[in-house]
């Protein structure tokens, strides 16, 4: 309940995303109004793993010496207005993935760690649809341990790290060798049986 993202921010702190999304609802507060064809999509992407959702409220509260605003929002069907205290963590972190990976004007590099970590099942394929998509504007760097997120990425864009004597080893995936496995399986599944290395079944 401490966490940035759920507190009031200044509206000035919305030039860039924090790495924190500390400054979520104020960079919210913008995209609205300088990229509405960017906010709605992602409002949109968000309602596919919250179909409760509506919209934002976003109500700016005028406090010396900055004006801020928190992270409110409507459920669909009524005029309630919901803190941020009510979005459970795996919305709102996926909302913080989403807005990182959808922005307008991202960053030369996005670094993800584990971003699968409190999401449901079925919105790990539209990450994955959204990490595909923001890898055509920027470069995205993520690790995972996540079989279901694997399976959303083709071989070659895949690198394993083992411990090998102590060392660390990194290893590119080949397409080409893994062509007949992925008839019958999954990159995930194939993983998990040992059968690529990175994981703790690999012989």
């Amino acid at each position: 309940m401490t966490a940035g993202m759920r507190r009031d921010v200044g509206i000035e702190q919305s030039n860039v995303l924090q790495p924190d999304a500390s400054n979520l609802a104020a960079f919210l507060l913008n995209l609205r109004k300088a990229h509405k064809t960017h906010y709605d999509l992602l409002r949109l992407t968000l309602k596919r793993i919250a179909p409760y959702f509506d919209d934002f409220e976003l109500r700016v509260i005028e406090e010396f010496p900055e004006d801020t605003v928190r992270l409110t929002w409507r459920r669909l069907g009524t005029d309630y207005i919901f803190s941020p205290g009510h979005m459970s963590d795996g919305t709102i972190r996926f909302l913080c993935l989403a807005t990182a990976l959808m922005q307008p004007n991202p960053p030369t590099m996005i670094v993800l760690d584990e971003p699968e970590l409190g999401l449901h099942p079925e919105a790990l394929a539209v990450l994955g649809g959204l990490i595909r998509s923001a890898s055509t504007r920027t470069q995205i760097v993520m690790g995972t341990q996540s079989p279901a997120l694997l399976s959303e990425f083709e071989p070659e864009q895949i690198i394993t790290v083992d411990q090998v004597d102590g060392a660390t080893q990194l290893h590119r995936l080949d397409a080409a060798a893994l062509t007949d496995w992925l008839t019958d399986f999954s990159l995930g599944e194939l993983w998990q049986k040992g059968t690529i290395p990175g994981g703790v079944n690999h012989a």
